[in-house]
């Protein structure tokens, strides 16, 4: 079997066995295959589904007369004469061919690294030939040329009308490799085409839903993508097949919802005069219209015995966990308990703090001072001493604790829940389903499910990431929340710089925190899961754009250095600086934590371990050294760590990187993002913009790139109509059929597209 779950034909086992599941090796033979193997192509199927990265619509053909340097030009034209001579400054030689149109006479130009493909262009344009040529003009030597062109041979049996009319159809450009270039693709993919039948290329949507929405089948849209005829042809080809995959994900995703709601949860009522009554009517602070109204749906899902599949997702500081708490406490008023799974120790940590401060007496059952009606907040973490776990393992097993927070540890085997009734993942894009389905399946009946996220996620993504999953969203920030203003801060202006760090200094003397956040621990040193060498994402060879290629490597700014750095800044004397990344201990952690909190060290020097869920009211200071290395969504994350209470904040996102690229006088994309970080807290409007800028799996983090990145036409930025049309008719379909056994063909689309990487994804909903 291989890693992706087909065997080593390309077959997946137990479906059966038609022409377009052949092995590449089978019918290519095994050279080919090897190349095709390095697009992750094994069989027919696969190569079908490679579909052109471009299409290039010479329309009418060009008159040799009429051309201009940096034109796209296909021509029939007649092949005059060749020359070669060998090059000076190094081996190979230098091919002229002259061709004319009947009117015009162009040169065209190759360069011929052997004799050996001196000889090969020789036979091939021989004087007297018709050709079709395919190249960009360029000017060179006061004459017009095409440099490599691509060529195909007019067929003797044609007339000049027909080799014109087939020059003038659309050309197709795929996705190559070494060795594989996209001319050759195309003669595989167009010799298997013909080789086909309709009926050997089922067709994944009803043929209702195609009739519906005006598409070409499944096999008419191979065909026209292809093998276009003319431009309008191609487009209805990608929109045919652009849906097709939209509703094929879909489709999975319904049939998924409906297999989870057919197994029942414990209803899980509100109580009256429980724990979550007592709590009501002494909450921090009020809470929002939006609070309200999310927690109610929670709170009806958690009363019904179908299990609750919600995300909750809200604005960095709009009271994501306080929403979770009462949900939790409902499920506790029932008899049963709650885990909250958390990606960090620090994370776990503060949550429990939080919670626990949250919840006063009625989170300390049995201890001195508890509420007589209570429950009690356990922590489960893997650097916890011994006694320190079989307490807290105690406490879960036996029911003790209602509720129970930890990371990774939680979902070892011998952690044991008396009667597990929601689970709650932080942050839940970090995690893997093996993981939360581990967590899950510790439940006696199936457990409601909250997932939670900080980052604001746009709906075109919910629709494709999550499918069905209930999505709630919180926007307004609770009451008393102070501004936050924000600085792009150039490190070429050393008086900006002076001037941020005295800033640093008047916010600390006046009691309040203040973070410096690092892309690194150390100069060899990334933080654990970044890739920060790589930059921001370069250009897509298929033309989506993800930011401007990296200039030539910079040091980028680090833990350890800036510490030592700012230990001598004339601003900061007499202040302390504590330092705080993923490779310190727990111990360690969670001295600088409390240092930084009670102001003994009032200024954090950290990486991004500080993204998510810390929170110092304190803090009114965010410091971002080379920001332009981070995405829109993680500076709104960082900058959400102040202005947490009713101070005032400032956030200053330092860069290298100029206003204006000197080489072009534009703004550059890294400065461009920089600007619009600064110009909005809107963290919905970031998140479009950072998939304006970015591919999406960059966006959604490594957890979520496997599907996104296999995505092959549909685009979550762009084709939110598409996604929304093919949702309806997908869960209308399942609604109708949920075992699809009506609808084979669609059952076997899903079950291919369900590899192991996809499956991940797709349980993510």
């Amino acid at each position: 079997m291989t890693s992706s779950g087909r065997g080593s034909d390309g077959h997946w086992p137990g479906m059966p066995r038609t022409p377009v599941d052949r092995s590449l090796r089978m019918q290519l033979g095994e050279a080919a295959s090897r190349k095709y193997a390095k697009l992750g192509l094994h069989s027919v199927r696969d190569l079908l589904e490679h579909y052109p990265r471009r299409m290039i619509d010479p329309g009418r053909l060009t008159d040799l007369s009429r051309l201009r340097p940096g034109q796209h030009v296909v021509v029939v034209v007649d092949v005059l004469g060749l020359t070669a001579r060998p090059m000076r400054a190094r081996r190979g030689f230098v091919v002229q061919v002259d061709v004319s149109d009947g009117d015009g006479v162009l040169q065209i130009v190759y360069f011929a690294p052997s004799a050996h493909r001196v000889a090969y262009l020789e036979r091939r344009l021989a004087p007297g030939r018709r050709i079709v040529v395919d190249g960009v003009v360029a000017a060179h030597g006061g004459r017009l040329q095409l440099t490599h062109p691509e060529i195909d041979d007019v067929d003797e049996e044609e007339t000049d009308e027909e080799a014109r009319e087939r020059a003038s159809r659309p050309k197709v450009r795929y996705g190559q490799t070494r060795g594989l270039k996209s001319l050759t693709i195309q003669k595989h993919v167009r010799g298997v085409l013909a080789s086909l039948d309709d009926e050997l290329l089922p067709d994944p949507v009803p043929l209702e839903v195609r009739l519906e929405r005006g598409l070409l089948t499944h096999a008419m849209a191979l065909r026209a993508i292809h093998e276009p005829q003319d431009a309008q042809q191609y487009r209805d080809a990608v929109e045919a097949l652009r849906f097709e995959e939209a509703f094929v994900l879909q489709a999975a995703m319904a049939r998924r919802r409906h297999e989870a709601s057919l197994e029942p949860a414990t209803a899980r009522p509100v109580r009256p005069g429980g724990i979550l009554d007592v709590f009501d009517t002494r909450p921090p602070f009020t809470l929002t219209a939006g609070q309200l109204e999310v927690g109610g749906e929670i709170s009806r899902e958690l009363a019904g015995t179908t299990p609750m599949h919600r995300l909750l997702q809200g604005e960095v500081g709009s009271g994501k966990t306080l929403v979770a708490l009462r949900a939790m406490l409902q499920v506790v008023d029932n008899g049963g308990q709650a885990a909250l799974l958390a990606p960090t120790e620090v994370l776990a940590a503060q949550h429990e703090r939080s919670i626990r401060g949250l919840l006063g007496d009625l989170g300390e059952a049995g201890m001195l001072g508890g509420a007589l009606d209570a429950t009690r907040v356990v922590l489960l973490t893997g650097s916890q001493s011994t006694a320190q776990r079989r307490k807290a393992l105690l406490e879960a097993a036996t029911g003790t604790a209602g509720i129970v927070i930890g990371t990774h540890a939680l979902l070892q085997q011998h952690v044991t829940f008396h009667d597990l009734g929601l689970v709650v993942v932080d942050e839940q894009h970090r995690f893997g389903v093996e993981q939360r389905d581990a967590l899950r399946a510790k439940a006696r009946t199936a457990p409601h499910l909250l997932v939670m996220t900080a980052t604001p996620i746009p709906r075109t993504v919910a629709m494709t990431i999550f499918g069905d999953l209930e999505v709630s969203t919180l926007r307004q920030l609770p009451a008393g929340r102070a501004d936050v203003a924000t600085h792009v801060v150039d490190t070429g202006n050393e008086r900006w710089v002076q001037r941020m760090w005295a800033r640093v200094a008047e916010e600390v003397g006046q009691g309040r925190r203040v973070y410096v956040v690092c892309p690194r621990i150390s100069a060899t040193v990334a933080e654990a899961g970044e890739d920060l060498d790589a930059g921001p994402a370069a250009d897509d060879d298929d033309g989506t754009t993800g930011g401007e290629p990296s200039a030539a490597p910079r040091e980028l700014e680090s833990v350890e250095a800036v510490v030592e750095r700012l230990g001598g800044e004339p601003a900061l004397a007499g202040i302390e600086l504590r330092a705080l990344h993923g490779r310190m201990g727990p111990e360690e952690k969670d001295a600088a934590m409390a240092d930084f909190a009670s102001g003994a060290a009032p200024v954090l020097v950290a990486t991004t371990v500080v993204e998510v869920g810390v929170d110092v009211p304190e803090a009114s200071v965010m410091v971002i050294l080379d920001a332009d290395r981070f995405g829109l969504s993680q500076l709104h994350q960082l900058r959400g760590r102040i202005g947490r209470g009713a101070l005032p904040g400032v956030c200053f996102a330092v860069t290298p990187v100029p206003e204006l690229d000197p080489g072009t006088g534009e703004r550059s994309a890294a400065r461009e993002r920089l600007e619009t970080f600064a110009g909005t807290r809107d963290g919905f409007a970031l998140a479009e913009a950072d998939l304006g800028q970015r591919r999406e799996g960059d966006v959604l983090g490594a957890a979520q790139h496997g599907r996104t990145a296999s995505l092959r036409l549909l685009r979550v930025v762009h084709d939110a109509e598409t996604i929304e049309l093919a949702r309806e008719a997908a869960r209308s379909v399942v609604a109708s059929d949920p075992a699809l056994e009506r609808h084979p063909e669609l059952a076997e689309a899903i079950t291919r597209a369900l590899d192991a990487e996809r499956e991940e994804y797709l349980e993510r909903s």
